[in-house]
C-alpha cells in the first residue's frame, strides 16, 4: 500500500513540473487508452490496491471530471463501504462442527440410491447402519440432495428398459436393407432379452401376415428352448403381426406385449440389435441380392451370438463356444485372428 501511494505522489511532483501543454497531451493519451480498454475487456479485474488508488483520487477531483472512468461512483462507494466493514468485523473464531463424510462413503449412499429408486434416505440410513457405518439420517438425505438425486417417489418409476429386462421376454421387429438397385428386403428377428441371443425369422420382400405367421411356426418348431424360458412377447403395432401369429405364442404360454404407437424405446433391445447390425455390417458393405444378404446375416449373427462380447453380460458371448475360456489367460501372447463375413468382422483366439 506504501508503495502504490508512493508512485501516486510521485507521478504528481511529475505533472507539477510539466508545462500544462504536454499534461493536456498525457491526459488526452490517457483517455484514449481508457477507451481502447473499455472496447476490449468488458469488466477489467481490479485488485484491492487499485480500488483504494482510485478512490482516492476520484475524491481530489472536482465532480464534472470524473465521467469516463473505469467505474461509477456507485461503484466507488460500495468498494468504501465494503472495505469498511471488513476492517471493522471481526469473526468469532470457528468452532470444530462434524467430521467431513469419506469420499467411500458418500460413493456407497449414491450407490444404494441407484440401485434401489423405491428407498427414501431412511431406507437408506437403515442400510448403511446395517453395514456399520453410523451418519445420522440428515447427513445421508445432504448426500441425496448434493448429487441431485430426487426422493423416493420421483426416482421410482420404471422405464421400458428396466421392465423388458425382467419379464425374461422374447423381442422381435423388422429391419429394412435396401439393395444397389434400391430393391427393399425386410429382415424378421427374435432376441431372448436376458440372454442377448438373436435368431433370424426370416428375409422377405413383402412381409405379410401369413409369412409372419410361418416364421413364428418355425421358430417353435426349432427352437422351443427360446420359448420355454420367456414369459412374454414384446412387439409392436405392425399390421404384419395378425392374430394368428399371435396365437402361437399364446399357445406357448407367453403373453403378447403391444409397445405404444410410435414409441420404439419401448421396444429398446429390438433397436438396439438393429443399430449394432447396421454399424458393424450392412453400412460397411453393399448388398446385391437375398442370396448375399442372407448369408451376411447368417454368419453375423453366428459371430454375434457365440463370440462377441457383450456388456449386459460381463463381456461374455451370449452362447459360449466349446473350446472358449472366458476370464483365463493365455500362457503366451499367441493370438490368432480369423475373419468372418468376407472379411469385416475379426475374430481372435488363443493359439492352440
Amino acid at each position: 500500500m506504501h508503495r502504490i501511494l508512493y508512485r501516486f505522489i510521485t507521478g504528481l511532483a511529475r505533472l507539477a513540473v510539466r508545462s500544462g501543454r504536454a499534461k493536456d497531451l498525457e491526459i488526452i493519451v490517457l483517455r484514449h487508452q481508457l477507451q481502447v480498454l473499455g472496447r476490449t475487456t468488458s469488466r477489467p479485474a481490479l485488485t484491492d490496491d487499485d480500488r483504494t488508488l482510485l478512490a482516492a483520487i476520484a475524491q481530489a477531483l472536482p465532480r464534472p471530471r470524473r465521467h469516463g472512468w473505469l467505474v461509477t461512483p456507485d461503484t466507488l462507494l460500495r468498494w468504501h463501504r465494503r472495505r469498511v466493514a471488513r476492517h471493522w468485523t471481526h469473526s468469532p473464531r470457528r468452532r470444530p462442527g462434524r467430521p467431513a463424510v469419506a469420499l467411500e462413503i458418500r460413493q456407497l449412499v449414491v450407490q444404494l440410491a441407484a440401485d434401489n429408486p423405491t428407498w427414501g434416505y431412511r431406507g437408506i440410513h437403515g442400510e448403511l447402519l446395517g453395514l456399520g457405518h453410523r451418519l445420522a439420517p440428515s447427513t445421508v438425505w445432504q448426500i441425496l440432495k448434493t448429487h441431485g438425486l430426487e426422493p423416493s417417489p420421483q426416482r421410482s418409476s420404471v422405464t421400458w428398459t428396466e421392465f423388458l429386462r425382467s419379464q425374461a421376454a422374447v423381442a422381435c421387429d423388422f429391419a429394412t436393407i435396401d439393395t444397389v438397385t434400391l430393391r427393399r428386403y425386410y429382415l424378421l428377428f427374435f432376441i431372448d432379452i436376458p440372454t442377448r441371443r438373436v435368431l433370424l425369422g426370416g428375409i422377405t420382400t413383402n412381409p405379410t401376415g401369413p409369412w409372419t405367421t410361418q416364421a413364428a411356426r418355425n421358430l417353435a418348431l426349432q427352437h422351443p428352448d427360446l420359448l420355454a424360458d420367456a414369459g412374454a412377447l414384446v412387439r409392436d403395432r405392425g399390421s404384419q403381426f395378425v392374430a394368428a401369429f399371435d396365437e402361437i405364442f399364446h399357445s406357448e404360454g407367453l403373453t403378447i406385449l403391444k409397445t405404444p404407437v410410435r414409441t420404439p424405446v419401448a421396444n429398446a433391445f429390438a433397436e438396439r440389435w438393429i443399430g449394432t447390425l447396421r454399424r458393424e455390417l450392412l453400412d460397411r458393405t453393399l448388398i446385391w441380392n437375398r442370396r448375399q444378404l442372407h448369408r451376411l446375416v447368417t454368419d453375423y449373427l453366428d459371430h454375434y451370438n457365440t463370440h462377441r462380447p457383450h456388456r449386459a453380460l460381463h463381456q461374455q458371448p451370449p452362447t459360449d463356444p466349446d473350446d472358449a475360456t472366458p476370464n483365463r489367460p493365455p500362457p503366451h501372447l499367441q493370438i490368432v485372428r480369423s475373419t468372418r463375413c468376407h472379411g469385416l468382422i475379426n475374430e481372435y483366439r488363443n493359439a492352440a
